[in-house]
């Protein structure tokens, strides 16, 4: 059972990471993924409209598969996702690891 979900922005942030280390297809993506994160194909897949939307990913087909590839507007996104989630994690590590630090 996990205990926090994964966000719109997290998600987002993740297939991004993936998708800049070489372009990929949904299939593949998706295991990629669910190796880490409880996510199904169904999950996925709007995730990847809405970064097409964004501007953040293109496509083209290969074949008999449609890949995706990050474009600059995407990285530049990356950046600012890792940037976040940085100061969100030291701003949890604060409450969350307080106890271990105390002891």
């Amino acid at each position: 059972m996990a205990a926090f979900s994964v966000s719109t922005a997290l998600l987002d942030a993740v297939v991004l990471a993936c998708v800049a280390q070489g372009d990929t297809y949904g299939y593949e993506l998706t295991h990629q993924i669910q190796s880490v994160f409880s996510i199904s194909e169904s999950t996925l897949y709007p995730v990847l409209r809405r970064l097409q939307k964004n501007e953040y990913l293109q496509t083209y087909e290969g074949r008999n598969r449609r890949y995706y590839h990050i474009t600059d507007a995407g990285r530049t996104a990356l950046e600012a996702y890792c940037s976040e989630w940085q100061q969100y994690k030291q701003q949890v590590d604060q409450f969350l690891t307080k106890k271990e630090d105390a002891q």
